[in-house]
């Protein structure tokens, strides 16, 4: 059974005793997110640096941002760094997993939280919190956070922002990984995991990049090495319907490819290597109108820091 604890039941006395003189860094990755991220990056410093210290760096990866979030999290207090400027002799690949691996090769932490650039109902106690496992618990490697995650609206239950997950996420772990299914939020942006883990993992480049280190984790340590944590509430601006069957179609190749079949099963449907073509359609003046959208479905091999 996977461990499940609250977010305050560390202190922030009892996690800095824990942490010595282990490097914690904060990873935002982040693309067109200059509305929100300032906040993150500003609170979080301001709770977690500068009046204690349990945070070494705060670092924003901007993953091909068209707006001011390059500016906005510099003026914030956070090292920002262009994917694409990173390790430029590895190419670049836009996407949210590609931004999370590629912040390996400019942080110093042992252990390394992500969060999401787009929070709007959050407090800086989920980085504690995420904490809490990894500093007190020497055989835990990865650490979830799942919190309430109501739609914007206030339309529907606590937990019905999470489409993708219900949908897609949770029938998969069902079937597939039954001792990941005690998972709340599977595909929470919000989590932690050592470093010395997360350097030997294959990270899918877009959204899969949650849902493949569980996957991962569970092989290569088993259950025990995973936990999560209750944060609270979380909300977040949620994305159009066709937008979420790009970031299900991720989900469904990371885990095929875990299953060994990916190769031969989208060998039909991908234009070049890594990229599936998905066709969706929509109504325009009463015609329905088929639209073919590019997915990036490749990933990233275990990453080489030295």
């Amino acid at each position: 059974m996977l461990r499940t604890a609250h977010w305050d039941d560390w202190s922030l006395d009892d996690l800095l005793a824990a942490k010595g003189e282990t490097r914690v860094s904060l990873v935002v990755p982040a693309r067109n997110e200059a509305a929100t991220v300032g906040d993150v990056v500003t609170r979080v410093r301001s709770a977690l640096v500068d009046t204690v210290a349990l945070l070494d760096e705060v670092v924003v990866i901007d993953s091909d941002s068209t707006d001011a979030t390059y500016d906005v999290a510099t003026d914030a207090g956070a090292v920002v760094h262009r994917s694409a400027e990173i390790r430029p002799d590895l190419g670049t690949t836009g996407g949210k997993g590609e931004a999370m691996w590629k912040s390996l090769f400019v942080t110093t932490g042992e252990v390394i939280v992500f969060m999401d650039a787009d929070l709007l109902d959050w407090d800086t106690h989920f980085v504690p919190g995420l904490l809490g496992p990894l500093l007190t618990e020497p055989d835990v490697a990865l650490v979830k956070g799942f919190y309430e995650r109501p739609l914007l609206d206030g339309e529907g239950g606590p937990l019905d922002g999470g489409r993708v997950t219900e949908l897609v996420a949770r029938p998969v772990l069902a079937l597939e990984y039954p001792e990941l299914a005690g998972l709340v939020q599977p595909l929470a942006g919000e989590w932690a995991v050592r470093r010395s883990l997360f350097e030997t993992l294959s990270v899918p480049t877009g959204y899969a990049v949650e849902l493949a280190a569980l996957i991962d984790t569970l092989a290569l340590r088993g259950p025990g090495a995973i936990a999560q944590v209750d944060l609270g509430r979380r909300s977040h601006a949620h994305q159009a319907l066709l937008d979420l069957g790009a970031m299900a179609t991720q989900i469904l190749a990371a885990v095929e490819r875990r299953r060994g079949g990916f190769e031969a099963r989208f060998a039909r449907t991908s234009t070049t290597d890594g990229v599936v073509v998905l066709r969706q359609y929509r109504s325009e003046g009463g015609a329905i109108v088929p639209a073919e959208r590019l997915v990036d479905v490749g990933e990233r091999p275990a990453a080489v820091t030295a």
